[in-house]
């Protein structure tokens, strides 16, 4: 139940992309219009993360979990009865508060599942997220070719449904919880401060990285975030524990993510766009939208096939080993496209190891982040570190966006474009590796805290 509403959230994060010249034409909307799309999903995404795993560590996970599939329901059922921008960037919104699907499913597999097969099943859980991505482009690019734009909500609608009710009937509640109440305060700094920041990086290429809005609200973003910092430490009832946050085990998993993010991101969101580029730039394959999104097919069965073994790999080499070797690999993939990217073989090549290394990296994160802290943390440290890297996602993508609009040639992007992200990546991946190898080497012991449990 739990992979299955996590793979509906992932894959509707990524299926409006291949659909967005559609959805612009038949709304009528402006280009910048319609990237609020995506920007609107993300702030709500980073936000709700990690509010959301807090609340399951405070009032119980499948409770949350529950309302949370239901909240994404009513999105996408909004989003399928759409008829202006305005209304379907709310759904949007609303859809990317199922975000907090992650960690609440993290924090239940480690309350309810036999200690040996948490490793494993967190890993599957940390790998749906790139899977769902993956399977969500090729979907969306499929509907749009056949079916309308309305569908890309529709078709999905009955898994979210079906997860909900299995959910509430029978998923556990667990009796692990943190004590405390909600820190308002602190929610309301943290979701101004981060909104800024992500709304300045993700119109970046509209506004220009040195422009005025771009450097005024990213500095505004900033500095409300280190109020909301200053506020969570001299707090009796923090929203973050900002102690929990400097455990050299924890802040070095957010690095890692944060950078696994940017590299992976930069990559995932050029490769169909590479692919469906004329052949007559000399480098492109002239793939249709379905095509273009098949060459995800490697990355994603990869994914699948890590995330799956992960509990395997764990006992046998640790996560952190598993981190830092799929961190290279994903770099070695994406230097490979920066050496030579002519034929289609190379794509595929690189597709497929980038999916051994990102397998193995996300599904090392989540074990990493969850041997690091006590289990009534477990929501709000994993929700942090899917929030960090989906702002890496964020500044990777908009990275790439730069440098593809800069080497722009008569309305089609010449190859030096995709040269430099492709090189910017393996960077990123290669700097993840290094903040791998800073990870303690052995699991934390987490025992001096004890979780207060609270009876149903």
């Amino acid at each position: 139940m739990l992979s299955l509403a996590a793979l509906a959230y992932a894959a509707l994060s990524s299926a409006v992309i291949p659909a967005l010249p559609t959805i612009r034409n038949d709304l009528h909307a402006s280009e910048t219009g319609i990237t609020w799309l995506l920007t609107g999903f993300l702030l709500s995404a980073s936000v709700g993360t990690a509010i959301i795993g807090k609340l399951g560590d405070m009032y119980g996970k499948q409770r949350l979990l529950v309302w949370t599939l239901l909240v994404l329901t009513a999105g996408t059922v909004l989003g399928g009865l759409s008829g202006s921008l305005p209304v379907l960037i709310a759904a949007r919104i609303i859809q990317g508060i199922g975000g907090g699907i992650f960690p609440l499913a993290f924090s239940i597999i480690r309350d309810e599942f036999p200690a040996d097969r948490v490793p494993g099943s967190i890993g599957l859980m940390s790998a749906t997220l790139g899977v769902g991505g993956g399977f969500g482009l090729v979907a969306g690019g499929l509907i749009d070719e056949h079916l309308s734009w309305q569908w890309l909500f529709w078709i999905p609608l009955p898994a979210m449904v079906v997860a909900a009710a299995c959910t509430w009937r029978w998923i556990p509640e667990s009796r692990v919880r943190s004590a405390g109440r909600l820190n308002w305060a602190a929610a309301a700094l943290m979701t101004t401060g981060m909104s800024c920041v992500l709304i300045a990086i993700a119109q970046a290429t509209v506004w220009g990285w040195t422009g005025p809005p771009t450097v005024a609200l990213l500095v505004f973003g900033l500095a409300v975030c280190g109020v909301w910092i200053g506020v969570e430490l001299h707090s009796r009832n923090p929203l973050i524990d900002m102690t929990m946050m400097r455990i050299r085990g924890v802040w070095t998993a957010n690095l890692a993510a944060f950078l696994v993010g940017a590299g992976l991101y930069a990559w995932f969101l050029l490769l169909p766009q590479f692919a469906q580029l004329p052949k007559s730039t000399g480098f492109g394959y002239g793939a249709s939208v379905v095509a273009a999104g098949l060459y995800l097919l490697p990355c994603a069965v990869g994914m699948s096939v890590l995330g799956s073994v992960a509990g395997r790999v764990e006992r046998r080499f640790s996560s952190r080993r598993a981190l830092v070797a799929g961190a290279a690999v994903s770099a070695a993939a994406c230097g490979w496209l920066t050496i030579t990217s002519r034929h289609p073989y190379d794509m595929l090549l690189s597709s497929a190891l980038l999916g051994v290394g990102i397998g193995l990296a996300f599904a090392a994160l989540g074990n990493l982040i969850v041997q690091a802290v006590p289990a009534y943390q477990t929501g709000a440290a994993t929700g942090m570190n899917t929030v960090l890297r989906t702002l890496g996602g964020a500044l990777g993508g908009q990275l790439s966006a730069t440098f593809i609009v800069a080497s722009t040639v008569r309305g089609l992007p010449a190859l030096s474009g995709f040269t430099r992200t492709f090189a910017m990546a393996a960077v990123f991946l290669v700097c993840c590796a290094v903040a791998g190898l800073l990870i303690p080497a052995r699991r934390l012991a987490v025992t001096t805290l004890q979780p207060a449990a609270a009876p149903d």
